[in-house]
C-alpha cells in the first residue's frame, strides 16, 4: 500500500496544491472563518463523510479549566467535522487543522499579495499557507487517497476543521472535544518542519496598569509621569526574561524552539498628547514556562518581580501597579515519547520519508494540548513553513506531499494496531 499511496499522491498532487491555493485565497482572519468553513464542508461532502457542524456553547466550554476566552462571540461560527466510519473495530483517529489565520497587516511589509496563493518554485505563498491551511488540506487529501484507492480502513477517522486556534482554541478544538468527538489518537498538522512535536510550554498573558498624575508639560514638575514609573517595571521584567532564558531549560524545547522560555513585552500604551504628562501607562506581556512549573508559581513570580521593582518609590507605594491576567492561560503539555501512539507514528514517518524524524517541543501553543484533559494521546506533525505570522509566509510543497504520505500510511497502521 505504501507505494500505491505514494503513486496516487504524486499523480494527483496538482489537485492538492490547487486546493491549498483555494483556501489561502479565503480571508479567514480569526473571527471571520465561516466562508472557509463552508468550503471545508463541501470538501468533506465530496468524500461522503458523516458531517457535524459544531457551534460552540459558551456556557459549556467556559467551564473547562483549559478554556481561553477570545472575546469573540460564537454565534454563526461553526466547527466542521467529517467522519469516515471504519469497517471494523479498529482504533479511531482525529486529524485536526484550524482555518483561522492572523491578520497580514501591515500589507506594506509583503512583497506580494498575502491572499494570492502564488506558487514560485517549490513554495506556495500567502497568509495561512503554512499556519495551517496546507496541513488542513493534507488531512483531507490523505483520507481522500485511501478512499479513492478503496482501502478498507479499520477504525473511524475524524477530520476536524476548527476555528480560533490563534485565539486559544476555546471555541474550536476544545468545543469539539467537549461535544464528545474524542478518538483514540489525535494529530494536528501544524507546520513543524517534518519534526514531531510532543510537548509545548505553558503560556499566560498579563497586563500591568501604572497610574500617574497629568499636568501641562510646562508644569511637568507638578505631575507624575506614568511612563517613567512604568520603566522601572519594564526593566525588572527584562532582567527576569534574561535570567530565565539562561537558567530555565527543557531539552525538547531547546531542540524545537532554540530557547525554552520567553517573556515577551508586546504592548506598551501611554499618553495622548506630547505636551501633557501621561497619567496612565499600560504594559502587556506574555510569559512562557516549562513542564514542572505551574501557572500559580509563574503568576507569583511575575507579581513579585513587579512589586519589588517599585519598592521605595513614594508615589508607587501609595499608588501600586495593578496586575491583570487575561487571554491565554494554559499549563504546559507533555506527551510521553514512549507512548505507543507516538512510537508508532515516529516509526511510520521515518519509514515513509526515509530519514530520521526528530521529537521536539515548542515554546508556542497548539490545539493538541487539549488531549491531555481527555486521557488521550496527541502529537503535531506538519510541513516546512517560513515566516508564520510574518510577511511573505509560505509553505514548501514537497514537504506537503510528504506529510500527506505519512498521514495516509499512519491511518492504516494506527487503525490496525
Amino acid at each position: 500500500m505504501k507505494e500505491k499511496i505514494r503513486l496516487y499522491i504524486e499523480e494527483n498532487k496538482e489537485e492538492l496544491f490547487k486546493t491549498i491555493q483555494d483556501v489561502v485565497r479565503i480571508k479567514s482572519v480569526v473571527g471571520n472563518e465561516q466562508e472557509m468553513q463552508l468550503y471545508m464542508k463541501k470538501k468533506y461532502e465530496e468524500l461522503n463523510l458523516i458531517l457535524h457542524e459544531i457551534e460552540p456553547k459558551y456556557e459549556k466550554v467556559s467551564a473547562h479549566e483549559a478554556f481561553i476566552d477570545s472575546g469573540i462571540p460564537f454565534e454563526d461560527r461553526k466547527n466542521i467535522i467529517g467522519i469516515h466510519k471504519g469497517v471494523s473495530k479498529g482504533k479511531s483517529l482525529t486529524i485536526h487543522g484550524h482555518v483561522d489565520v492572523v491578520s497580514p497587516e501591515p500589507y506594506s511589509n509583503w512583497t506580494m499579495d498575502p491572499w494570492s496563493g502564488d506558487i514560485i518554485g517549490n513554495k506556495l505563498y500567502g497568509r495561512g499557507s503554512a499556519d495551517m491551511k496546507a496541513g488542513l488540506i493534507s488531512n483531507w487529501f490523505a483520507l481522500k487517497t485511501l478512499i479513492d484507492l478503496g482501502y478498507p480502513i479499520a477504525g473511524d477517522v475524524q477530520l476536524h476543521s476548527v476555528i480560533e486556534e490563534e485565539a486559544g482554541g476555546g471555541g474550536g478544538a476544545l468545543a469539539c472535544l467537549e461535544e464528545g468527538f474524542v478518538t483514540d489518537g489525535y494529530i494536528s498538522t501544524e507546520p513543524h518542519n517534518l519534526n514531531m512535536t510532543i510537548c509545548h510550554g505553558g503560556i499566560m498573558y498579563f497586563r500591568v496598569y501604572v497610574k500617574g498624575r497629568t499636568a501641562h508639560a510646562g508644569l511637568a514638575h507638578e505631575g507624575i509621569n506614568a511612563i517613567s514609573k512604568m520603566m522601572k517595571i519594564l526593566s525588572a521584567l527584562d532582567e527576569l526574561s534574561e535570567w530565565r532564558a539562561k537558567n530555565v531549560k527543557f531539552d525538547l524545547f531547546e531542540k524545537g524552539s532554540g530557547q525554552s522560555v520567553h517573556l515577551n513585552l508586546g504592548v506598551l500604551k501611554a499618553g495622548d498628547w506630547v505636551s501633557t504628562v501621561p497619567g496612565e501607562a499600560i504594559l502587556e506581556g506574555r510569559i512562557g514556562f516549562i513542564p514542572g512549573e505551574t501557572r500559580e508559581e509563574i503568576k507569583q513570580l511575575v507579581q513579585d518581580t513587579i512589586m519589588k521593582s517599585v519598592l521605595g518609590d513614594e508615589w508607587m507605594d501609595k499608588n501600586p501597579p495593578v496586575i491583570e491576567w487575561f487571554g491565554w492561560s494554559t499549563e504546559p503539555w507533555y506527551q510521553d515519547p514512549e507512548n505507543p501512539f507516538v512510537k508508532l507514528f515516529n516509526e511510520n514517518a521515518e519509514d515513509v520519508i526515509g530519514h530520521k524524524v526528530i521529537m521536539v517541543g515548542r515554546a508556542g501553543g497548539n490545539d493538541a494540548r487539549f488531549t491531555q484533559y481527555y486521557g488521550k494521546q496527541g502529537l503535531c506533525f506538519g510541513p516546512i513553513g517560513e515566516n508564520m505570522h510574518g510577511p511573505d509566509e509560505c509553505v514548501h510543497l514537497d514537504s506537503v506531499v510528504e506529510v500527506t504520505n505519512v498521514l495516509a500510511n499512519y491511518i492504516i497502521k494506527w487503525s490496525e494496531s
